[in-house]
């Protein structure tokens, strides 16, 4: 087999999705939507196309479109409960751990369509650290594909925009990282699909150093 080199990218922050990015959350994800598909009569197969990346609210407005939000609304809120009390088969994707390790000291937040209890409990799950900076559900009035939670992520660091590299595997996550104007690196089978500008199987495909300056080169593929 011949050799490939890696891409490498330079950043100044690295913004970071949660589930199917530093987490595998899929076996809960799929329970959780699928009981929710059955009592709304819908094709569970369909429902999981939609609701990666997105938060739940956003999904069954896209699935249920003629619903009156507040029922999404109240929906969502059950199932963020329900969501939070299941952490069977919740587990680190591969490399999780030494790549959050090797970013100590290196400016980098968590954006994630995920609550402060459910982002804060699957990675408790997983036994990975959370990062220092974090955008959650709380902090933005719009869900992904919506870019308002990368750029707050970006704010927050204090980092302009087009500086920033966000590491995604759904395609509202691909889209809004997009949306921000900033590079975005595919983590898992599902970002294949939607053209990032890098994409790998998993987190250990990834190295990342500090440079002089303040600056992080990434090291991909």
């Amino acid at each position: 087999m011949p050799m490939t080199a890696p891409t490498v990218l330079t950043a100044r922050a690295l913004l970071l999705d949660m589930d199917g990015t530093l987490v595998n959350s899929d076996a809960v994800v799929e329970r959780v939507w699928r009981r929710w598909a059955d009592r709304h009569g819908l094709d569970g197969d369909e429902v999981m196309k939609v609701v990666h990346g997105r938060q739940g609210y956003a999904s069954m407005a896209v699935l249920l479109p003629s619903r009156p939000m507040e029922q999404n609304y109240a929906d969502n809120a059950w199932m963020l409960a329900e969501e939070t009390a299941d952490m069977d088969g919740v587990v680190a994707v591969p490399g999780a751990g030494e790549f959050l390790a090797s970013l100590a000291g290196l400016p980098h937040a968590l954006v994630t369509s995920a609550d402060v209890g459910l982002s804060s409990a699957r990675m408790a799950a997983a036994g990975l650290a959370l990062p220092d900076v974090r955008v959650t559900a709380e902090s933005v009035g719009a869900s992904k594909p919506d870019p308002e939670g990368f750029l707050k992520g970006a704010a927050e660091l204090g980092v302009a925009p087009e500086e920033c590299v966000v590491f995604e595997d759904s395609g509202a996550g691909i889209s809004a990282g997009r949306a921000a104007g900033m590079r975005v690196v595919g983590v898992g089978p599902r970002a294949g699909f939607h053209r990032p500008d890098v994409l790998v199987r998993d987190l250990t495909q990834v190295r990342v150093e500090g440079v002089d300056g303040g600056g992080i080169r990434l090291y991909v593929g």
